[in-house]
């Protein structure tokens, strides 16, 4: 057995979503988003970092730590699991970050997400962005929207990913998943390739750069259905981001376009459970309505913060409104809803109403 896989069914009897293997410390492994040593384990040296990475790095992969200084790759053990992992170099050394994926495919009943989400998987066209901080579900999130239209719907699912982390079979659609590395150079390369491979629903896995964002728009424009993610906090946020991508000579066409194609902005955080082990999702979700789309349109987003609270009847769930569920149904705890508030003020509204 690879020492990596010994190290990997450890992290995963404790139940960790996450493997570091640093130089200078023990093996380390997050359980409910807080870092703790394997037990067991000594003081890494950097000899058994390097020896753990050349075990799992193809040719291709060593030669891009070594020019790049990092590579990111999907790594299997089989009838056990899929990892996602990242070796870097650091003070002339390796570390490795290891995501554990779940073993079995997420869907949107058992992440705990409201059934809105179901009704957004289904539209036939349009931009759907789920955004938060790394390691906030994101890209769980996606997968468990691709396997409910693969289940409803009969149509081309095509997902552009780096790595691929959730493999989607067959079922009622077709899925067609492509490997940035692997099976295409890049984002903005596999999506303008997209275009003419017939899909209907696209995934793309990170909207990086302007090219990959102005091309995704252009494919919500022409009636593909559209998922992907951003690293951002909030609608308002979100919307900002993308509009300030674009040259000042391009961002009132920009405003245009996103008001028309832009369904919903998913923005998560994942927090403690204190009911049991794991770790509950907290939920801002903007649905995009005429009021929102007039202000994307008139570089208004500032106004999207009172369109989500007066949303919520439709459906639209402001952060603050959800931790407050959170606190009440005895989830997290009012501490910690606190911290990750957007407003506290707003927050401690909700609390008692």
């Amino acid at each position: 057995m690879k020492r990596v896989d010994e190290l990997l069914f450890k992290a995963m009897d404790c139940k960790s979503s996450d493997l570091h293997l640093t130089v200078g410390v023990p093996p380390m492994v997050r359980i409910n988003g807080l870092l703790r040593p394997l037990e067991g384990y000594d003081v890494l040296l950097p000899e058994d970092t390097q020896e753990i990475a050349a075990s799992m790095l193809t040719e291709a992969q060593n030669q891009e730590v070594e020019t790049k200084g990092q590579t990111d790759f999907s790594y299997v053990i089989q009838d056990v699991g899929r990892f996602r992992v990242n070796i870097y170099k650091q003070r002339r050394s390796y570390s490795i970050a290891i995501r554990v994926l779940a073993a079995t495919m997420p869907t949107i009943e058992s992440l705990g997400l409201p059934g809105t989400l179901k009704e957004l998987a289904l539209r036939p066209r349009g931009l759907v962005l789920v955004t938060g901080p790394t390691g906030s579900g994101k890209s769980t999130t996606l997968a468990a929207m691709v396997d409910y239209i693969n289940m409803n719907r009969r149509c081309h699912v095509l997902t552009i990913e780096d790595p691929i982390e959730y493999l989607h079979k067959h079922k009622n659609s077709i899925v067609n998943q492509r490997e940035v590395g692997d099976d295409t150079d890049s984002f903005a390369g596999a999506l303008r390739s997209a275009l003419r491979e017939d899909p209907d629903v696209i995934l793309v896995g990170e909207m990086r750069d302007l090219e990959t964002i102005s091309t995704a728009i252009s494919a919500a424009e022409t009636g593909h259905f559209v998922l992907s993610t951003l690293h951002t906090n909030g609608a308002a946020q979100t919307v900002d981001r993308i509009i300030d991508m674009f040259p000042p000579f391009q961002q009132q066409q920009i405003r245009v376009q996103l008001s028309s194609v832009l369904q919903a902005v998913i923005t998560q955080q994942l927090l403690p459970n204190v009911l049991h082990d794991g770790r509950v999702v907290a939920m801002e979700l903007m649905l995009c309505n005429d009021a929102v789309r007039n202000m994307i349109r008139d570089n208004k987003c500032h106004q999207i913060v009172t369109a989500l609270q007066t949303g919520i009847k439709q459906g639209m769930m402001p952060m603050d409104y959800s931790l407050s569920r959170l606190v009440k149904a005895n989830q997290i705890t009012q501490a910690e809803a606190m911290s990750h508030s957007m407003d506290k003020e707003t927050l401690r509204r909700y609390l008692t109403m």
